[in-house]
């Protein structure tokens, strides 16, 4: 009795997903054939508040790393190099801030990254935003490394060079600093000493003037005596 019951109930079963097919079958279609006849950005379908490809706008960008710091996936590597004191072409930042540092690297792998926007959360000028750009699909995983930076190569090295230089000259001016108080500390020490060997020099005089002194007392003591003595030896 058992297993015809079974038998009723896979039966029922069947046709009743086959009930849903055939009305899906002859049904309206719902299938979007994207992206030929359906474009979710272009339709104007995408959320403003989604989470898709990241963009850094670099003029706003002084390489503080707090995107780094934020990522839970560390899929964002920043290089930097020093504005030189020296450089007069240093633009001013977004926000009108001076600039302290040139960005030569800032690349984002999206291989790793997980759309969390925690690193457009902690920008301090909003350089780094998330876009409605969601299909960037590549074959090679190395393709999917984007670096924003706006410096040519040769920018980059000019610019490290400039920040070395200023760095040399800095450090040549410090020694030179440096060696310019230890001479004045050395011939204060000097001024300072010089009395005292003065006092030492005629302390040294005085001791040979009283040494001749009594040389002299002492041979007019022994003339007096030899000439008592031929005193009395004439007596």
């Amino acid at each position: 009795m058992e297993y015809f019951k079974n038998i009723i109930e896979g039966l029922s079963t069947t046709a009743i997903g086959m009930k849903i097919t055939l009305h899906h079958l002859f049904g309206k279609k719902v299938t979007n054939q994207y992206p030929d006849s359906y474009h979710p950005i272009l339709s104007g379908d995408m959320p403003t508040n989604s989470r898709n490809r990241l963009f850094v706008d670099m003029t706003g960008c002084d390489g503080c790393e707090q995107c780094d710091k934020a990522c839970p996936v560390n899929c964002i590597t920043i290089e930097t190099i020093k504005v030189s004191p020296t450089e007069v072409e240093a633009p001013l930042m977004n926000d009108g801030k001076k600039r302290k540092s040139w960005v030569s690297k800032h690349e984002i792998d999206f291989a790793k990254c997980c759309f969390c926007s925690l690193c457009t959360e902690v920008c301090p000028t909003n350089a780094i935003q998330m876009t409605a750009e969601f299909e960037y699909s590549k074959f090679d995983r190395e393709n999917l490394k984007y670096n924003f930076s706006v410096l040519t190569p040769e920018q980059v090295i000019e610019k490290s060079r400039m920040w070395t230089e200023y760095q040399d000259a800095k450090k040549k001016e410090q020694e030179e600093k440096k060696k310019a108080e230890a001479e004045k500390k050395l011939q204060d020490e000097s001024k300072q000493s010089e009395p005292l060997v003065v006092a030492q020099e005629l302390s040294d005089e005085e001791k040979v003037k009283e040494r001749e002194a009594k040389r002299l007392e002492a041979e007019l003591k022994k003339a007096e005596r030899l000439a008592a003595k031929h005193q009395e030896s004439s007596n």
